[in-house]
């Protein structure tokens, strides 16, 4: 016998097509996992320069995060989220903050938009600070002088020195004379004067410390973080972007919950997918190992070739894989930050670990899934080895069939307690009900492969000599059916649940903001949020019945597995009724006012809260609020899932201004008057935010096409690698005298077979993981696009045929063997 060594080595070189679909399904592996990695990687060790406080060496900031001890397991876990506004720090910091020794100068900044009352530029936000901030930014007067009580500095073209000038800001409407210009755009004031009128007078946005001379900054920061005593946090270097608000820690949040979450489920249908084609590749060499045990190869030896095999191909697929997974990353993260939902600073990390860690995970699949299909080869004595490899074992084995049997059971199992459920809690149980049935299909592959092809065979036979060949094939061969319909029932299970989730959520978003806004009119500024003055001046119009402001924002909730969950809220200036129809379940929204709150019916069945009982949040700065629950609806989805007075926000928002306002009564044209404002109704302002759902939609379309784009090049390969196993079938069927063209028929039959097959497995577990989240959700069955669902069924019907015809022809064309 050769060395071991040396029958992979010339197993490799003299039958390289035995390999390649091994070859392509390990790269395509690689690229998934490197390409998540990539995203995983970046969202733990991002950070961007900082540019607001890039001239201050030390920047004093709150913790923009929140932090929890959720216990899960065993040992408690500390989770943390980012706030959704910015969390700020006590004023009185910065009297701390002065007093530490190396610090020449601590600044309490704070910034927010200001709007000109009058004049060309009126009702456009501008940005407005204390003077003081211009010592780390370096903005200088071109005319005039820094600003005292009553006093501004304005930026170039908006008003003279001397000029008297009213603003709009968060404490209402105020004027003030210019007491200098800058060439900067902007408002500035005296630092007194900008914290008073920022809307919270007891904080600031952050403390920029400037240090004596010779005094180094990271020295002076362990000393401010020492005398702060976890007050707030230090920051130097570029850390201080930190201090800057939320983006950075919203970014790495959403980076990590792609490379990590999604990645995580990607990178196992890769690895999974991956095991399939190798198990493939050395069941389809059956005969060849049969031979090599009855010529006197030892079990030894026959793994140990199949190990080398696998050092062989894997490390160099796993490396060329890397590079379509960096240039996935690279789109991938490109995207987000198009979409706003990472900061122009951020940079991709493309450091060497998420590429080791690709390529180690295809190797050891390779390794690992090829002993595994080489078990029962070597173990057999070689006369049975050379019986089996003429005739297909049935049955799937003693291990797979119950290891099958009980994912099966346990996928049935949560799906019926995800439909038990609602809101979250019903997603978070459905989305792993595809995982298991995924599990249950490959494990019992040959078996669902028979039953398929008995139901499918039925109508085949009566098609003529071609239809009956390919219902015999198929029953008798369901080994070499069921390694081509797992692939194809993981790419239509998983494209459909991303995609059609979409649909369903998006249209019963739609569904309840049509049918959530009763009022007549709806008031927007193009320039930014609305003057505070708005709804007073509106409801004056006449006609106007009900003038309400509204903000829309986001919160932070308790969640006793992940720490904390996000969810959107929208705080009212008056009662919403008139203008709002939330579905009201229980209580009222007449009740709501200051120290209440209004909840989505779900959100509440998930929190286990009921009317009159207090309900923990945190607010848009972290804060945290125990507002008692007066009232729960049931268009959360559509409009807000938390509904707050507009007083309860004051101070805890960067921005206090409302967003829009809803009118009921009066006519469109006499609120037009009111200024440079926008007036549309109830459809339009659905369109405006159909809109915003329509650039948010990206995400699950991207990642249906990343797993189910994966799992389709999968099964092309796979159903590639077993059309060219079947050369010798083919030409034996010419010789028998079946013509060419029957043939090839009879492979378009089976390739039918299969991918119907394929696609009706794959719609039922779509099916069976949908129905209990959709309904947890909205309160409504899925909604499926029948021109989507077709497209994706014609997809994978075309797919498979064009992945059985082609190299069908190629084989027919060869010599024979």
């Amino acid at each position: 016998m050769p060395r071991t060594n040396g029958l992979a080595r010339a197993a490799v070189r003299f039958k390289p097509s035995s390999f390649v679909g091994t070859f392509v399904a390990l790269l395509l592996a690689a690229a998934v996992v490197s390409g998540c990695g990539l995203l995983l990687q970046t969202g733990l060790t991002a950070s961007v320069p900082p540019t607001r406080y890039a001239g201050a060496p030390v920047v004093v900031a709150a913790d923009q995060q929140v932090h929890t001890v959720v216990h899960r397991g065993p040992e408690p876990e500390t989770e943390s989220a980012a706030v959704p506004d910015r969390a700020r720090l006590d004023a009185g910091l910065v009297r701390e903050a002065a007093a530490v020794p190396g610090t020449a100068r601590a600044i309490g900044d704070v910034g927010y938009p200001v709007r000109p009352v009058t004049g060309a530029r009126a009702a456009t936000a501008l940005p407005a600070s204390g003077w003081g901030s211009t010592a780390f930014t370096g903005v200088r007067t071109t005319a005039g002088t820094a600003p005292g009580p009553d006093e501004a500095v304005t930026g170039s073209g908006l008003a003279q020195v001397g000029e008297r000038l009213t603003l709009d800001t968060p404490a209402g409407r105020r004027t003030f004379t210019v007491s200098g210009t800058t060439a900067t755009p902007g408002v500035w004031f005296s630092d007194a004067q900008a914290l008073a009128l920022s809307g919270h007078p007891r904080t600031v946005d952050a403390i920029a410390v400037l240090p004596k001379t010779g005094t180094e900054p990271a020295a002076l920061a362990a000393r401010l973080d020492h005398a702060l005593r976890g007050k707030a946090e230090a920051h130097t270097g570029d850390d201080r972007s930190l201090a800057e608000g939320a983006a950075l820690p919203a970014a790495k949040e959403v980076l990590v919950g792609l490379g990590g979450s999604f990645g995580g489920t990607a990178t196992l249908v890769a690895v999974f997918t991956a095991a399939g084609t190798v198990a493939l590749s050395v069941g389809q060499r059956s005969r060849e190992f049969a031979l090599l045990r009855a010529i006197g190869a030892t079990p030894r030896q026959l793994r140990r070739s199949i190990a080398t095999e696998s050092l062989l191909l894997a490390p160099l697929a796993g490396a060329l894989g890397c590079l379509p997974g960096l240039a996935l990353a690279t789109w991938w993260f490109g995207q987000l930050q198009d979409r706003g939902a990472i900061p122009e600073g951020v940079r991709l990390d493309t450091g060497p670990l998420p590429f080791l860690a690709a390529v180690a995970a295809v190797v050891l699949t390779a390794l690992l899934a090829g002993l595994a299909a080489a078990r029962r080869p070597s173990r057999i004595p070689p006369g049975g080895a050379l019986a089996e490899a003429l005739v297909e074992r049935p049955g799937a084995g003693r291990v797979r069939t119950p290891l099958g049997l009980a994912a099966l059971a346990g996928g049935t199992a949560l799906a019926g307690v995800a439909a038990a459920q609602s809101g979250e809690d019903s997603a978070n149980a459905a989305s792993g009900v595809v995982m298991l049935f995924m599990l249950a299909v490959a494990l019992l592959g040959p078996w669902i492969a028979r039953i398929c092809a008995a139901a499918f065979g039925l109508p085949l036979r009566g098609s003529g000599a071609a239809g009956h060949l390919a219902a015999a094939n198929s029953r008798s061969n369901a080994r070499r059916l069921a390694s081509a319909l797992t692939p194809i029932v993981l790419a239509m299970s998983f494209a459909s649940t991303l995609v059609f989730l979409h649909t369903s959520t998006d249209r019963a978003t739609a569904r309840q903001q049509e049918a959530g806004v009763v009022a007549d009119h709806v008031v927007t500024t193009p320039g930014g949020p609305l003057p505070t003055d708005t709804p007073r001046r509106a409801a004056a119009v006449p006609g106007v019945t009900a003038a309400v402001a509204v903000q829309h924002t986001g919160v932070l909730l308790p969640d006793a597995d992940m720490g904390f969950r996000s969810a959107s809220a929208q705080a009212v200036s008056a009662d919403p009724t008139p203008v709002l129809d939330l579905d009201v379940r229980t209580g009222s929204l007449t009740a709501l006012r200051p120290g209440t709150v209004a909840l989505d019916a779900n959100l509440a069945d998930a929190a286990g809260v009921r009317t009159g009982e207090r309900f923990a949040l945190r607010l848009p700065d972290g804060t945290r609020a125990t507002p008692r629950v007066v009232a729960t609806y049931g268009r959360g989805l559509g409009l807000s899932e938390v509904t707050l007075p507009a007083a309860d926000l004051a101070g805890h928002v960067s921005s206090p201004y409302a967003d829009e306002l809803l009118v009921r009564g009066g006519r469109a044209a006499d609120l037009a008057a009111l200024g440079p404002v926008t007036v549309t109704d109830a459809a339009g302002r659905a369109a405006a935010r159909s809109r915003d759902r329509e650039l948010n939609a990206w995400a699950n379309t991207t990642m249906a096409a990343v797993l189910g784009g994966f799992a389709a090049i999968a099964a092309a390969n796979t159903l590639v690698m077993t059309v060219l196993d079947r050369r010798r079938e083919l030409h034996t069927l010419r010789l028998v005298g079946t013509t060419r063209r029957q043939v090839l028929r009879m492979i378009r039959w089976e390739s039918l077979l299969v991918t119907l097959a394929g696609t009706v497995l794959g719609s039922l577990i779509a099916l069976a993981t949908l129905v209990p989240m959709v309904y947890g959700l909205t309160g409504e069955a899925p909604y499926v696009p029948p021109l989507v669902y077709g497209s994706f069924a014609a997809a994978i019907v075309a797919l498979g045929l064009a992945a059985t015809g082609l190299p069908a022809r190629a084989a027919l064309r060869a010599p024979r063997p």
